[in-house]
């Protein structure tokens, strides 16, 4: 077993809460991924048991999500936001750049498992592109000085 009795336990209260023990999956994933980080194959197949489903059916709903991982990430996750009022505003352009500082390209780890970058189609702030993302952070109106400073800054 790679889930721990305390999150099997969480999982157990989820499930108690549907009237269909499929209903609390996406609950599960989010307490699994707390506890691992992302969604791996042995994982999946674990709370395939666990709620009587495929382990494919778990990973086409951690692959349809962007908030679940089903690969090893950085401490941080770093989005750049690329949609149409974004990239306008350079954020494609501060993308690639980020790519170029970080060696790194979207959906990639820092070596050190600082920091994963990727692109995101909308923030939702379109009047301060272009932006990005660190965690739950917003930053706005960014250059790649700014967006570099912020980024030296993460532990």
């Amino acid at each position: 077993m790679v889930i721990s009795e305390e999150i099997r336990a969480k999982i157990d209260a989820e499930i108690a809460k549907y009237p269909v023990k499929r209903g609390a999956l996406l609950p599960a994933l989010h307490l699994v991924q707390s506890e691992h980080g992302y969604i791996s194959n042995e994982l999946a197949k674990e709370l395939g048991e666990l709620f009587e489903i495929r382990p494919i059916e778990v990973m086409e709903v951690v692959s349809f999500y962007n908030m679940f991982y089903d690969s090893p990430q950085g401490r941080h996750h770093v989005y750049v936001c690329t949609n149409l009022p974004c990239s306008l505003r350079g954020g494609r352009d501060l993308l690639r750049q980020l790519e170029s500082h970080l060696g790194l390209k979207p959906g990639q780890t820092s070596a050190d498992g600082r920091i994963t970058l990727n692109h995101e189609e909308c923030l939702g702030a379109c009047g301060y592109a272009p932006m990005m993302r660190v965690g739950a952070q917003y930053y706005e109106n960014l250059d790649l000085e700014q967006a570099k400073k912020i980024l030296s800054e993460l532990e």
